[in-house]
């Protein structure tokens, strides 16, 4: 849902780009290179930092998907610039919830990747409090136990990154409880992504081989193709039907699987080549 609002909301924004209005996307908008490259072809540019933003010029910027800390939606609004807020409702939930949790007293912890945009994002919500990121196991409790040298009292809560795996927030979460039995673990894993991982176990159950499609940077895509990899069966991850491996027309069941930010005509194209077989 968040990423095709977002995908919504710039190509809408597209139709306004021309010789005397410029569009920008602050950031990737999505973890999708058939998605961004559309949206070059129509004239919106990509630039990764307001500063980046010449001046003088009539222009939006679009806000991606992952959000941004609130000092940069600040500097954009000082530079007087139309925002467009493409940040996904999931997500910005998450940073209001840090927000308000920071603000009681708590100690944040972050369960996902730390040069992440959505993970620096919601960071940026946490106001000077104690905030880290673990992104596994061991890093949770190495930072869980830092804190409690500081202050074995400490209230604590524990955000995910939209995208996390059930089962490593879990693992991250009961680390941390080694050292605060108290821990508030806050539900922020999108459904969609949760139902997206389970049904890929799903399918493994019945494929004899698992195409990933999605971006290669795109984080739940990637966590898709390690929970393939998990089951030993053969799998791979593609953005275009030439990335897929010659050996997987030697299946008889191949299962189809994509990321949150794969558009419908990617997923379709490779299900159409995968019938037909067409390049062999």
């Amino acid at each position: 849902m968040g990423v095709r609002r977002a995908s919504d909301l710039a190509y809408a924004e597209a139709q306004r780009a021309g010789k005397d209005f410029f569009v920008y996307t602050l950031g990737p908008l999505i973890h999708n290179p058939k998605v961004l490259s559309d949206l070059e072809s129509l004239n919106v540019q990509l630039i990764n930092s307001p500063g980046q933003l010449p001046s003088g010029v009539n222009c939006s910027v679009i806000i991606r998907a992952h959000g941004v800390e609130p000092s940069v939606e600040n500097e954009l609004f000082n530079r007087g610039v139309h925002i467009v807020d493409a940040t996904c409702p999931n997500v910005k939930a998450s940073q209001l919830k840090a927000e308000e949790l920071a603000r009681a007293g708590y100690c944040l912890f972050l369960a996902g990747e730390a040069q992440h945009a959505e993970i620096i994002g919601i960071t940026g919500y946490c106001n000077n409090s104690f905030c880290t990121v673990a992104g596994n196991v061991e890093e949770a409790r190495k930072a869980a136990k830092k804190l409690y040298g500081i202050n074995s009292d400490a209230k604590t809560a524990l955000l995910g990154q939209t995208t996390i795996s059930d089962n490593e927030y879990h693992a991250i979460g009961e680390a941390i409880r080694l050292f605060f039995p108290n821990l508030e673990i806050i539900q922020t894993i999108c459904a969609a992504t949760r139902e997206r991982q389970q049904a890929l176990r799903e399918l493994l159950t019945i494929a004899d081989a698992v195409i990933i499609a999605g971006g290669k940077d795109s984080a739940n895509t990637r966590r898709l193709l390690a929970i393939a990899k998990q089951s030993g069966k053969p799998c791979v991850l593609v953005e275009e039907t030439s990335e897929i491996p010659e050996s997987f027309f030697a299946y008889n069941t191949v299962g189809l699987c994509a990321g949150a930010s794969t558009p419908d005509s990617v997923i379709d194209k490779i299900e159409d080549f995968l019938n037909t077989g067409s390049m062999w």
